[in-house]
């Protein structure tokens, strides 16, 4: 099927040259996604610069049968914002709805476009004596309505949960270019369906998000970053327990990885140092923050919660940051674990999810099944423990071609990875999405009810399937 010149010429016209190319050398950039597993063709590159733009060319897209996959930062890890290879799609980019509409100190809360870069939005609230709860490794590129379509989590979802719980009104256009505007919050609102939250983790199949109003809360005046060594992960557990019993709310982030994955990063910032002088199965990074009513005693008291983990035999060593320095540098070594596992060789990449209590059983029964069954691999866990959420890496063993292993060896992994998931009553995508990349195991293990209603949905929002085709369902 090609795309008719009708259309590329009223696209053109529609959105000017800004607003429109076919230009290989601006196109091409934004056809692979960010891990380079999928690469795809368009007709061509629309980048409005307003909602009024994106509903026309929606609009347009319609009357011609043209599919339109949206695109943010192109950070996603599922290739949800990849198009087909059939050169039929138009490419969207969302970079140029980038404003910042409004910050509303008083009631704590943003209004902004879908474009903006994660971390353009910290910096704006904080400069407001505010901030926007919830970062992850790609702030510098991932924009809000990714996070948004995505129903991104982070590292602070301990604590303030994913997009899901952030957004609090949303604008979109629709697959018949209506647009839908519900920027304004309401803390009751009982008029039916909570329409927003069938667009937040839909990844870009239901509509297409282009402005929201998120929550923000008061900027931390003060925070502590633990770094603990403990025996089993089944300790960090109860580790985590003891920490929300002693700081409750004020426990923003709890992460953990093994001594292995810790190995990898230090090989991997020759500049960094590991935060304690002994060796130990896991570790742990704690993160408790306080706003300014109550940062005078932050340290205090994570000093008594400390000592009485340590009273408890809970952990083994600890260390707690002594400047704003040495707390970022504890986060970096944190953050650069899936850049040093990618030196380490080829491997399958997991996000998955169990309920929480379960984490630790999991990875202990799991990791040497796998090893067994594939001898010559390593199977490391790392990440959320707090939210039941950890990514479940499979290295390969010393190969010749890492990418016919994965094809191979390391597709039968994530089957069997995927399998025990759903045995455990947990999720094979946490807080990655589908995309491309698990829409085939989606439809093998996701519950046939669920997967009847997702589809059903679809069908009504999306008769004609040019929303980001091939994607989620």
């Amino acid at each position: 099927m090609s795309t008719s010149a009708d259309f590329l010429e009223e696209a053109s016209t529609s959105l000017g040259p800004r607003g429109f190319t076919r230009d290989s050398d601006l196109v091409e950039p934004w056809l692979t996604d960010w891990r380079g597993r999928f690469t795809g063709r368009a007709c061509g590159l629309a980048s409005p610069a307003s909602t009024e733009e994106l509903a026309r060319i929606v609009r347009l897209c319609a009357a011609h049968n043209v599919p339109i996959v949206p695109q943010g930062g192109n950070s996603g890890m599922s290739g949800g914002a990849t198009p087909d290879e059939s050169g039929h799609t138009l490419l969207l980019s969302l970079r140029r709805m980038n404003a910042i509409r409004e910050i509303d100190t008083e009631a704590r809360r943003v209004t902004c476009e879908a474009g903006v870069v994660l971390q353009t939005l910290h910096e704006a609230t904080e400069d407001k004596g505010l901030r926007f709860p919830l970062t992850l490794g790609g702030k510098g590129s991932a924009t809000v309505g990714g996070l948004i379509s995505t129903n991104a989590g982070g590292s602070q979802v301990l604590r303030h949960g994913s997009m899901r719980a952030l957004v609090l009104g949303l604008e979109a256009v629709l697959a018949d270019g209506q647009v839908l505007s519900m920027l304004t919050p309401l803390k009751k609102d009982n008029r039916g369906f909570d329409l927003k939250q069938l667009l937040i983790g839909s990844e870009g199949t239901m509509g297409i998000v282009t402005a929201a109003t998120l929550k923000l809360l008061p900027a931390v005046a003060e925070r502590v970053v633990i770094w603990a060594g403990l025996p089993s992960l089944g300790a960090a557990r109860t580790l985590l327990l003891h920490c929300e019993d002693s700081v409750g709310n004020a426990l923003e982030g709890f992460e953990v990885m093994p001594q292995a994955c810790l190995d990898a990063v230090l090989k991997h910032l020759p500049s960094a140092r590991a935060p304690l002088e002994g060796r130990h199965a896991w570790h742990a990074l704690i993160e408790v923050v306080a706003d300014r009513t109550s940062a005078a005693t932050l340290r205090e008291r994570c000093e008594t919660m400390m000592a009485a983990a340590f009273d408890k035999d809970l952990l083994e060593d600890a260390t707690m940051s002594a400047s704003e320095a040495q707390a970022e540098a504890f986060w970096l070594l944190r953050e650069s674990v899936a850049p040093a596992e990618r030196e380490r060789g080829p491997a399958v990449q997991h996000d998955i999810s169990v309920p929480v209590e379960k984490m630790p059983e999991f990875v202990d029964t799991t990791a040497p099944m796998i090893e067994a069954k594939w001898p010559g691999t390593e199977a490391v866990a790392f990440g959320h423990l707090g939210d039941g959420n950890v990514h479940y890496h499979v290295i390969a063993p010393a190969v010749t071609d890492g990418l016919v292993w994965q094809k191979g060896e390391g597709k039968a992994i994530s089957r069997y990875v995927h399998d025990l998931v759903t045995e455990w009553g947990g999720s094979i995508s946490a807080e990655h999405g589908i995309g491309q990349l698990k829409r085939d195991e989606l439809a093998r293990l996701g519950d046939p009810v669920a997967l009847s209603m997702l589809r059903a949905v679809k069908q009504a929002l999306d008769p004609q399937g040019l929303l980001n085709p091939g994607k989620l369902v």
